[in-house]
């Protein structure tokens, strides 16, 4: 991964296994429409987009409704469904080995700053990451393509071909985002980098083949070895 010297991670399905607390996020806030759905794997397509388009889809609901979804969605992830969650095996020493190697890595995530943060600080993560980028909690920057434009301008300038540091002055050369849903693709694409797909997250073979990522792996042992170990 030599070539690459801002890695952008996807956090829902990349980093961590969100379903537990993401569907029974789900399943709290449908049931106050009246919606019971108890197979908790029927609401896991809920897992990546950005919610309120994901209630819109999948529940059928307008805007304002689901926009209020989305309100209920918080009152039980907030305090339950954040910690419903599990690291993927390997992830602290992909994250480590890469911090060593001299990488930045940020986090760029449809979820909201605010739980983000929280969800890596309870995994004893987010010391390897340099800014956590996420939508905010009115509902504005979920699109994945204005969460990566952002994240590079915290990084420090707009532009996958140089992205600099204000202490450093120099560039991080190339920029790669690493996520596993079509959204994280096509918001790579948006902004002119390249992109991993991983398919051990939510994203299925067939819409991570047909987002066309720069890369696709198959686990985090794979992205060890193909990018760390190697030093592709």
């Amino acid at each position: 991964m030599s070539r690459y010297g801002l890695l952008l991670f996807d956090l829902d399905g990349t980093l961590t296994d969100p379903k537990i607390g993401i569907t029974k996020s789900v399943q709290y806030a449908l049931r106050k429409y009246g919606i019971v759905e108890e197979n908790l794997d029927n609401l896991i397509k809920f897992i990546g987009p950005p919610l309120i388009d994901s209630f819109m889809e999948f529940a059928h609901f307008d805007e304002a409704t689901a926009r209020q979804a989305v309100e209920y969605y918080r009152e039980y992830f907030s305090v339950y469904g954040l910690y419903e969650n599990a690291l993927f095996p390997q992830i602290p020493e992909l994250l480590a080995g890469l911090k060593q190697s001299g990488k930045k890595l940020l986090v760029a995530t449809s979820k909201p700053t605010v739980f983000a943060e929280k969800i890596l600080e309870h995994f004893h993560i987010g010391e390897y990451f340099s800014a956590v980028i996420g939508s905010n909690l009115d509902g504005t920057r979920c699109a994945k393509g204005e969460v990566v434009e952002y994240a590079l301008s915290i990084a420090g300038k707009g532009n996958a071909s140089s992205v600099y540091t204000e202490a450093e002055g120099r560039p991080f050369g190339n920029v790669l985002m690493i996520g596993d849903r079509k959204h994280d693709i096509i918001g790579a694409q948006k902004n002119n980098i390249d992109s991993v797909a991983v398919t051990y997250g939510y994203g299925s073979l067939e819409e991570l083949e047909k987002a066309k990522p720069t890369y696709m792996v198959h686990s985090v042992d794979e992205l060890i070895a193909r990018f760390l170990r190697a030093n592709v």
